[in-house]
């Protein structure tokens, strides 16, 4: 058996793991890296197309997303995960091929300008993206699935995204079987919408990521709805925006249900009917995949509303734009509104455009509600950059730029002991990953400590 550490260590993006066990090659998540490249992945120790199964936590692009260039180098094997994880990737990895290859004509057509011939080809096509889709194996939750022989493998519901899971691995060779848990991204508890994680009783050795594991939450668990209506009431009377920079897949979901709660409730004084856009059209597929998922994935508040016939994300004044046109008439409506887009960190998508179309303005407020990558625009607007570039533009930052801190599918260093507490027999060894730089050897200082 081998066990090799490809991506996500001491850095947060870009996670993949490598297992050899009875003649097998696996991957646990093959995933892109974002903001700075504080460490380069290590080359996967085989050929792609010697890779015979993937086994995916969850479908955040920084765990799934360079599963077409996996396909565009030669793999054909099977991507075994959950029902709900197949389908958000369906949609997620074809954006990421759109992105890729409109990206790379951008940069062409700049390149004729200035008299470069330097061609840029994407890292993967359309139909990388569409192949690789047909190689995946939904399964559900909580059954032992035999993948080959002297591999098994369970997923188990840990609460951070739609479909998201720790990996129970039983690995056979020689007679030999020992068990491996992959935890993925460990949710937050009482995140809307979906479940708390669920704890795994028994493994030899952990693989668990440590995000947060040097940081609590608030102590005392912050009133979204309040802090979202304090922002809007504010930036509403100003007559400006509220722009939401937000993961198409997850957070945006969770935003549509507080903002369901404070439009039904009228908390808004003065601007009761204010317009609600979700400008992506990946986030509309996605938020559809949320209600066809919602019977095996929302937690029970969730679930007393879909009993009563209500859609806990949908609302009076939700505008769902879709095409390039729809997207360009959103800045030309002098309606003070609130607009949420993707990409999360603001590092592509249609974000960027908004953000060129409203940062100037001092009236507007650019509220972050995930979090920001070292090196990405959204964590230097964090920091407090007074102006970007955006389109090759200098935007002077004049907007108020607010965050909603507690809002977070990540559990902190307590969650993440938690978890880890839940094993019944004290694991031989826990291996920590996917945190940044210094917070890997403190959380894993942490866990010597308490576990």
């Amino acid at each position: 058996m081998k066990l090799v550490f490809v991506g996500a260590d001491h850095e947060v993006t870009g996670s993949c793991h490598y297992l050899e066990v009875a003649g097998k090659h696996i991957l646990v998540d093959y995933g892109m890296e974002q903001g700075v490249n504080v460490f380069e992945n290590v080359p996967l120790p085989v050929a792609e197309s010697m890779i015979d199964y993937v086994f995916l936590t969850h479908a955040h692009v920084d765990h799934s997303g360079l599963l077409p260039l996996l396909y565009a180098r030669g793999f054909r094997g099977q991507i075994y995960t959950t029902d709900a994880t197949a389908d958000l990737c369906s949609i997620m990895l074809r954006d990421c091929a759109h992105i890729q290859s409109a990206e790379a004509e951008w940069k062409n057509r700049k390149a004729k300008r200035s008299a470069n011939n330097a061609v840029v080809e994407p890292l993967y096509t359309m139909e990388d993206a569409d192949g690789v889709i047909r190689r995946f194996v939904p399964c559900h939750y909580n059954t032992i699935v035999e993948v080959c022989e002297g591999v098994k493998i369970r997923f188990t519901d840990i609460g951070h995204l739609l479909g998201s899971a720790s990996i129970e691995v039983w690995l056979t060779e020689d007679g030999n079987t020992k068990k491996i848990v992959f935890s993925g991204d460990i949710g937050n508890k009482h995140q809307p919408l979906l479940k708390d994680p669920t704890p795994t009783k028994e493994a030899d050795y952990v693989v668990m990521e440590s995000t947060y594991g040097d940081r609590l939450h608030p102590k005392d668990k912050l009133d979204y709805v309040a802090e979202l209506t304090k922002v809007l009431q504010e930036t509403l009377d100003r007559g400006g925006n509220v722009v939401i920079p937000s993961f198409a897949v997850g957070r945006t979901q969770e935003i549509l249900y507080f903002l369901r709660k404070i439009k039904v409730g009228r908390l808004v004084k003065g601007h009761e009917d204010f317009p609600v856009y979700v400008d992506s059209p990946m986030a509309v597929e996605a938020t559809g995949i949320f209600q066809e998922n919602r019977w095996e994935c929302f937690d029970d508040e969730a679930m007393e509303f879909v009993k009563e016939g209500i859609n806990p994300i949908a609302f009076s004044g939700l505008k769902l734009s879709i095409t390039s046109e729809e997207s360009k008439a959103i800045n030309f409506d002098e309606t003070p509104k609130v607009i949420i887009s993707a990409s999360g960190m603001c590092d592509a998508g249609r974000i960027r455009h908004h953000l060129k179309h409203n940062l100037w303005r001092e009236e507007c407020t650019i509220c972050f509600v995930g979090y920001q990558a070292v090196g990405t625009l959204g964590r230097k607007l964090l920091e407090g950059a007074e102006s970007v570039k955006l389109f090759g533009e200098n935007i002077t930052v004049n907007a108020r730029i607010e965050s909603i801190k507690g809002i977070s599918g990540h559990a902190d260093r307590n969650g993440l002991l938690n978890w880890l507490k839940g094993f019944e027999k004290k694991p031989d060894r826990v291996i920590v990953v996917h945190g940044e730089d210094t917070v890997t050897d403190a959380f894993a200082e942490t866990v010597e400590k308490e576990i």
